[in-house]
């Protein structure tokens, strides 16, 4: 495919007024956030989904050096991923605390791997050794094989439930003054506590998905709700139906809401987009690589939102300002794989379009790893917190949205 071929047209980018403003419109939608955080997942070693390479798993000179760049490229948060096979999410927590000053960590956990009570305990000595920087993402499982290679048979409804509960159970550990017992449809316990507190009253908890049940337990509990990049309406649109479980389970706040994307830029908008096709065909050879040598990973995904994912990347390819399916495609949606492509002006302005609807916590993660966090640090971040800070000091939009229109530009033309 040319560069030209890549690039949309009006024929195939869906952008409708409502979600992306006119050049020259100034206004600030009423849904938009006022600040915005970013996170970026940690990496462990050099070998990437464009460079795959033998590894033990942690490169310690590499990890350090990637902790680092978080930091002096202004992140505010990083995850530490979870998978059967991967490092411990607590051990990376607590050393990524030691290791900065400003950033903060966010623990992947799955429920059937540490009791509540014991999660709660490991959470708040990382909140207390880190001053109040702890973060855990509740993961209940998107995959009942995966979930059964640690020796978890629920069916993903009852995992779901059970996440329900460890909530409950994590913030209750934290917070009675006095001990309690519970028995619950998963855990059962007699007089426990007062359980050892974090730096603060409590801790974040994150859930993310796009299945029901993962709307329903997360937009009744969670303090962040995660989604993956998806075209502005239908971000829209599972933005506000979090909110509506919010307001009906009788919540006075609501979730914070958290965008992931993976970025793909570049000095021009031609130069971004044959970067991203030749990224595109690398990682393509990659997941078929892994996927000949790991059948098990072949097929349909289970979860909702690699199947959403899919189903966006058969529609088209390139979505609003920025955000292009092809990566989602070539790798099956493994994971969060979409793209914002462009400038770092046009993909800060994408960005943008995300945190007017109410997106309060982005993710960025790029496909040559160190690298991009060392450049979206420089050229992507301080363009979209200079945005926000126009619009506190006047009311009024500032003009990158106007002039770096990405995509948009075929569609208006």
């Amino acid at each position: 495919m040319t560069t030209s071929n890549i690039r949309a047209t009006t024929s195939n980018i869906r952008a409708t007024t409502s979600n992306i403003p006119a050049t020259g419109y100034q206004s600030i939608p009423e849904t938009a956030a006022q600040t915005v955080e970013f996170i970026s997942l940690t990496h462990l070693n050099p070998s990437t989904e464009l460079d795959p390479r033998p590894t033990r798993g942690i490169d310690l000179p590499y990890f350090k050096r990637y902790v680092r760049a978080l930091e002096d490229g202004g992140y505010d948060y990083t995850l530490l991923p979870y998978a059967s096979n991967s490092a411990d999410p607590f051990t990376l927590a607590a050393t990524v605390g030691q290791l900065t000053s400003t950033v903060t960590p966010i623990v992947a956990l799955r429920p059937n791997t540490t009791h509540p009570l014991v999660a709660a305990q490991k959470l708040a000595t990382l909140d207390q050794l880190t001053e109040g920087r702890a973060v855990v993402h509740i993961i209940s499982g998107g995959s009942d094989a995966e979930q059964a290679r640690q020796g978890d048979y629920l069916a993903k409804s009852a995992r779901y439930e059970r996440s329900s509960e460890y909530i409950d159970v994590l913030r209750r550990a934290w917070t009675e003054p006095a001990p309690f017992s519970h028995g619950g449809s998963f855990y059962r316990f007699d007089d426990f506590g007062p359980g050892f507190a974090p730096h603060g009253p409590s801790i974040p908890i994150s859930i993310g998905g796009s299945s029901d049940e993962a709307f329903a337990v997360g937009g009744a509990k969670a303090d962040i709700f995660s989604f993956w990049g998806e075209p502005l309406a239908d971000i829209k649109a599972q933005i506000d139906r979090v909110n509506a479980i919010a307001e009906a389970a009788g919540r006075t706040d609501r979730p914070r809401i958290w965008v992931t994307f993976r970025p793909i830029i570049d000095r021009t908008e031609d130069l971004a987009w044959a970067k991203a096709e030749a990224y595109v065909d690398r990682i393509a050879k990659t997941y078929a690589t892994y996927t000949a040598a790991n059948k098990r990973f072949a097929g349909q995904p289970q979860n909702v939102g690699s199947q959403r994912a899919l189903d966006f990347a058969a529609r088209q390819d390139v979505y609003d300002r920025a955000l292009w399916t092809r990566t989602a495609a070539a790798t099956n949606a493994a994971g969060a794989s979409t793209a914002l492509v462009g400038t770092p002006e046009t993909v800060a302005a994408a960005i943008v379009d995300y945190i007017d609807l109410g997106a309060d916590l982005v993710s960025i993660r790029g496909y040559d790893t160190l690298n991009d966090v060392i450049d979206y640090g420089r050229y992507v971040l301080p363009l979209v917190r200079q945005e926000l800070a126009h619009r506190k000091a006047t009311g009024g939009r500032g003009d990158l949205q106007a002039t770096h229109l990405g995509a948009l530009a075929g569609a208006q033309a």
